[in-house]
């Protein structure tokens, strides 16, 4: 937000959101820009049409234009249906006060349902006043006809592009540094011809004209509805190009394929024309910066899963000190042989690191782990269970499963993916452990609760916290898609977990 580009966007509110401020915050917001308003109407509308409009009081608009301006300042103007002649002087005034070098003016005077927006007695303020200041107009095919018309100035119906390219010149010279003229109003077949009829409509031209300069940008023309307020789109996403350095050119032809891409992908809203899709090229993902683990946590595909590990019923044994001391001994073995196995994976990590930093925090995450190692040996004498007692065991086949999984998915996939099927084991412990020390039934001394004590101790929160913290970094640079897939691979190895759990509980004499 610090480095957002300001836009002050002078125009009417839009009930139904598709078109005026809404459509222009929408707009701003999706190119990370942002977005001031001073509101020049109020209207009554919806997707079939204009029911009525409230002009706010031309002395209020001048207030809102100083307290925007006097205070956080304005990299670019936007305008568009200001309403009123009175209205117009207190614009042209206000560029002139503030230095107002970059504008766009999207001359409004008749909405998409045939609704007059700007009164033509105030077309020849909005030429002599505004235009010489604008420094590009976004005109529609029937707004160039009439800002030509009250201007006196000749002009022939269009037959085709040459008639067009001057009709954009002659409005140049009223004013403003460029001219886009835009073509949506007068689709033609391929060979750029004017359209005939419906089935040979084919592409939309629009024409950016200035001093010394003829540019037309070709289009699709998309057969939709969803038109609502692709004018105000159009000018905002001009406005928000024009902040980052692109030259006029490159900023119209950008923002003309954002509101192609907008039209196309838009789901329609309303009975009549329904508006575009404001957000279709956002990057959104679906948490917050560091909430990636959380959000995989709450997930509707996670939480069976989550539950089923967390809440087995050999933790909650565990908790109560009912869990039968072979299981418990059968369970060391297997999670010491399995510790292992996650130190190779761990080490695997690290190689598939491309940066130092990663590759550091891996090592340090293998360091911790020969701490945890060596933990669980004590733990695993205080049963009478020495290291080559352990070691002489056979895996068991939920150990082999489990391990190979994750040293499979550490071969196949990338650094992400093996951290992710590693993540049920490095948080599931010390969320598990959390839990029952802070249950009130669970019993407080013995075995048990030492293993409990081992997963709530400041080290291993600190470690989970560095592992946690290394996946929040990288994962804030996916693809929602990705998204998916990680989350199918948290799935599957908090399933593994859970078949940890069931080997524990199978076990019977096995180990003594």
């Amino acid at each position: 937000m610090a480095n957002s580009k300001r836009i002050l966007v002078i125009a009417g509110s839009d009930s139904s959101g598709g078109a005026g401020l809404e459509a222009d915050q929408k707009v701003i917001a999706a190119h990370g820009c942002y977005a001031m308003t001073a509101t020049t109407a109020l209207t009554a509308q919806n997707t079939k049409g204009v029911h009525d409009i409230h002009h706010t009081p031309p002395t209020f608009l001048k207030k809102q234009l100083d307290a925007v301006c006097d205070d956080i300042g304005v990299d670019v103007v936007k305008t568009g249906m200001l309403a009123s002649a009175e209205t117009i002087e207190i614009v042209a005034d206000t560029f002139r006060r503030y230095n107002v070098t970059m504008s766009v003016v999207d001359p409004v005077m008749v909405s998409t349902s045939g609704s007059h927006l700007l009164p033509e007695s105030a077309i020849s303020t909005l030429i002599d006043r505004l235009l010489p200041l604008t420094t590009v107009l976004t005109p529609n095919l029937p707004e160039a006809e009439l800002l030509l018309k009250i201007a006196g100035v000749e002009f022939e119906t269009p037959q085709n592009v040459d008639d067009i390219i001057k009709i954009a010149q002659r409005i140049q010279k009223l004013g403003p540094q460029y001219v886009l003229l835009k073509g949506g109003h007068m689709p033609f077949t391929k060979r750029r011809l004017v359209s005939r009829g419906d089935e040979d409509k084919e592409i939309v031209l629009n024409f950016l004209v200035s001093n010394d300069d003829v540019t037309i940008m070709e289009g699709k023309y998309l057969r939709s509805k969803n038109t609502h307020g692709t004018g105000c789109s159009l000018a905002s996403a001009i406005a928000c190009n024009l902040t980052s350095g692109m030259c006029m050119a490159k900023a119209v032809d950008k923002a003309n394929r954002y509101v192609e891409a907008g039209i196309r992908t838009s789901v329609a809203l309303g009975k009549g024309s329904g508006p575009i899709n404001h957000f279709h090229s956002t990057y959104t993902l679906p948490f917050s910066q560091g909430g990636f683990i959380q959000y995989l946590l709450d997930r509707d595909d996670v939480q069976k899963s989550w539950k089923e590990y967390t809440e087995h019923d050999f933790v909650q044994k565990m908790g109560d000190g009912s869990l039968p001391v072979e299981k418990y001994k059968y369970y060391l073995i297997q999670d010491y042989l399995f510790l292992v196995q996650f130190a190779r994976a761990i080490a695997l990590g690290a190689y598939k690191s491309s940066s130092l930093t990663d590759i550091g925090r891996s090592v340090q995450q293998v360091v911790t782990l020969q701490e945890e190692i060596k933990l669980h040996i004590d733990f695993c004498k205080e049963q009478g269970l020495s290291v080559e007692d352990i070691e002489s065991q056979e895996e068991d086949q939920a150990t082999t499963a489990y391990t190979r999984y994750v040293l499979d998915i550490g071969q196949s996939q990338d650094w992400l993916a093996l951290q992710i099927a590693l993540l049920p084991c490095l948080i599931g412990y010390g969320i598990i452990a959390k839990r029952l020390f802070d249950d009130t039934n669970t019993l407080k001394e013995g075995r048990y609760w030492t293993w409990i004590q081992q997963y709530v101790d400041k080290e291993y929160v600190e470690a989970m916290a560095r592992g946690s913290a290394l996946i929040e970094e990288h994962a804030g640079k996916q693809s929602v898609a990705r998204l998916d897939e990680l989350a199918q691979i948290f799935i599957h190895a908090t399933n593994m977990e859970r078949g940890f759990w069931d080997m524990g509980m199978r076990a019977g004499g096995a180990a003594q």
